[in-house]
């Protein structure tokens, strides 16, 4: 299978316009124009104006640095714990699988979104907040994963001489499980970026997300809601950014899944 070289490109590009994107179009995100109210794409405005005269793609580049840093904070904190505590799970197993699948059940007996919602309900939505609690409630598939691969390791002839020789665990999980399971961990870090994106700007859509004046993709699409039957621009092109993102970590993610599904079938 090739790499998805155009995946990949499209993704630089997302986080180049978003991160870098304000040095070229200086143009503040925050400034008002009566003059300029719900204006369609133009040279002077590229992407439009909203209801209150905002430049629409001066916002969807600011709103980009918050919807892309939750979505890969996320997904790294999310990866990270189902990793530990998976990889922990299937190495220990006994009591302490029998722990990880009790706590996995109860996180899964709720919807992930309605669990979002409640916690969101209970604290005041700011970057920070969000990346935790997407994390929070993201990381049970991954530990699935990873619990399923670490039984598979745990009965190689290596791993018992390792344990009976009584070398200590961390340096067992750091230098042997660690790579064994890193083709797994990137696969569910690329998925969780986008899932985490989705969420985020579900939340936000509902105004349980990010707060004004910060914003986000989620919040650009809200705000364009009423107005959508006379001007779809304002929630069109931060929808755009929100498919092109979700579209190639998709299929950045296909394509490591088939390079680890390769290698398993070689060994």
């Amino acid at each position: 299978m090739k790499p998805p070289v155009v995946s990949m490109a499209i993704l630089a590009l997302l986080f180049l316009f978003s991160f870098c994107g304000h040095w070229l179009y200086q143009v503040s995100p925050y400034m008002l124009d009566k003059d300029a109210i719900l204006l369609a794409p133009s040279w002077e405005h590229v992407f439009g104006t909203d209801r209150l005269g905002r430049d629409i793609a001066a916002r969807i580049i600011e709103g980009g640095k918050v919807s892309l840093s939750i979505g890969v904070g996320s997904a790294l904190i999310a990866s990270f714990l189902g990793l530990m505590i998976g990889a922990t799970a299937g190495y220990f197993r006994g009591l302490v699988d029998k722990g990880f699948v009790v706590l996995v059940d109860l996180f899964l007996t709720f919807p992930t979104f309605f669990l979002l919602l409640a916690l969101v309900s209970y604290v005041n939505a700011s970057v920070w907040v969000l990346i935790v609690i997407i994390s929070i409630t993201g990381w049970m598939t991954t530990a699935r994963l990873i619990r399923s691969e670490s039984f598979a390791i745990t009965q190689k002839p290596f791993i018992k001489i390792l344990r009976i020789a009584k070398v200590p665990t961390y340096k067992i999980l750091l230098k042997y499980y660690a790579p064994l399971l890193a083709p797994i961990f990137f696969v569910s870090f690329t998925f969780g970026v986008g899932g985490a994106i989705l969420s985020e700007s579900g939340l936000s859509f509902l105004g349980l997300g990010i707060v004004a004046p910060q914003m986000s993709w989620g919040t650009i699409i809200s705000g364009g809601k009423e107005v959508m039957d006379i001007a779809w621009w304002v929630s069109f092109f931060p929808g755009l950014m929100i498919f092109l993102v979700t579209f190639a970590l998709i299929n950045i993610s296909n394509y490591l899944q088939s390079i680890t599904n390769q290698k398993q079938v070689q060994e």
